[in-house]
């Protein structure tokens, strides 16, 4: 699989994200509170892989956290399947609002599209392994392209890919195997010279993805086809519209951002929300809006409205009014 062919950022239903360069974990690794061992493509921390050398993996190694760290992962997304493994320690993990506390042989799957953190705020004493693995999604409807060097069988490989992307469970109870193969690729890491050990990475990658497929069957968890349809990724770009609402959205661009044409995501917003796309988008600035007065009454008007997408404060009046029945002034009197 050619490099160029993957896309460069994380195109969210909401936003653009790129590549997160995990700033809070450089730091603790210059203050000397974690000792981190990687091999990385896309700006991730660690040791640059060359351009050319497994292009498909953004970052695999390991950190070990003794001690009271002082920081944690805010809320991202990878450009790749994430897998996780807590060998030792335990930590707080987050995705999508929901919180699990994680402890030692513990495993984590994470989706591109899926929002997620590591620590609340702050990690736990940990040693975390990970493989971010680059498989050309960013949506749930996109097809997974797996690497050329993946040697499970193309019914292994459907089936690995069903088991992960119609199923969210985050995290899992791991088995040995699965702690060997990420203890092996430590190794690798921590010892190997890439070019060196570029086939037994590969092999080691191989047996994980294996050994996972082997621990989905067993677990059999419920698959839910509607997980990988080209509605549910509307759905997820309607409901993060309200974090990016300063956004100069057009219907052409909320519509790209779902890889659709601009009457087919009408279609979409109109059977979800019962509203088009300028009336949702609409009523989910003026909600907004209207929590900015109550909890920040010290805002001027233009400073709320432009901080919730409308152009000028004249128009931001004029719908508002038209919404709410009230003027911004009125409302912000009442509120305060």
């Amino acid at each position: 699989m050619k490099p160029a062919s993957r896309p460069a950022i994380f195109l969210s239903p909401g936003a653009t994200y790129h590549a997160d360069r995990c700033e809070p974990l450089v730091q603790a690794v210059e203050r000397g509170e974690v000792e981190l061992v990687a091999w990385v493509h896309r700006g991730y921390p660690g040791r640059a892989l060359p351009a050319r050398l497994l292009p498909e993996i953004s970052t695999v190694g390991y950190w070990n956290a003794t001690g009271v760290p002082g920081w944690g992962l805010d809320w991202h997304r990878n450009e790749g399947i994430e897998l996780t493994f807590v060998s030792r320690g335990r930590t707080a993990f987050l995705v999508e609002g929901e919180r699990f506390p994680l402890e030692s042989g513990h495993l984590t799957v994470t989706r591109p599209w899926q929002k997620h953190k590591v620590g609340d705020p702050h990690i736990g004493s940990t040693r975390l392994h990970w493989l971010i693995l680059d498989v050309g999604v960013r949506r749930p409807d996109q097809p997974w392209q797996w690497p050329d060097w993946l040697i499970l069988s193309p019914a292994d490989r459907r089936r690995l890919t069903t088991m992960l992307s119609q199923n969210e469970q985050p995290v899992w109870r791991a088995n040995r195997e699965i702690a060997e193969c990420f203890e092996r690729m430590a190794g690798l890491v921590r010892t190997g010279e890439p070019v060196a050990a570029q086939s037994r990475l590969q092999v080691r990658i191989n047996e994980l993805l294996l050994a996972l497929l082997d621990l989905l069957t067993r677990r059999n968890p419920t698959l839910d086809p509607h997980l990988v349809t080209t509605r549910r990724s509307v759905e997820m770009f309607l409901q993060a519209l309200d974090d990016h609402l300063d956004q100069p959205w057009t219907l052409e661009e909320m519509a790209e951002r779902c890889g659709l044409g601009r009457s087919r995501f009408a279609d979409y917003c109109r059977e979800i929300t019962n509203m088009t796309p300028a009336a949702f988008l609409t009523q989910r600035r003026v909600g907004a809006a209207q929590r900015l007065f109550r909890a920040e009454p010290g805002l001027s008007i233009t400073e709320v409205a432009l901080r919730c997408g409308f152009q000028s404060s004249q128009y931001f009046a004029t719908v508002f009014r038209q919404v709410t029945g009230r003027t911004p002034r009125d409302y912000r009197r009442a509120a305060g």
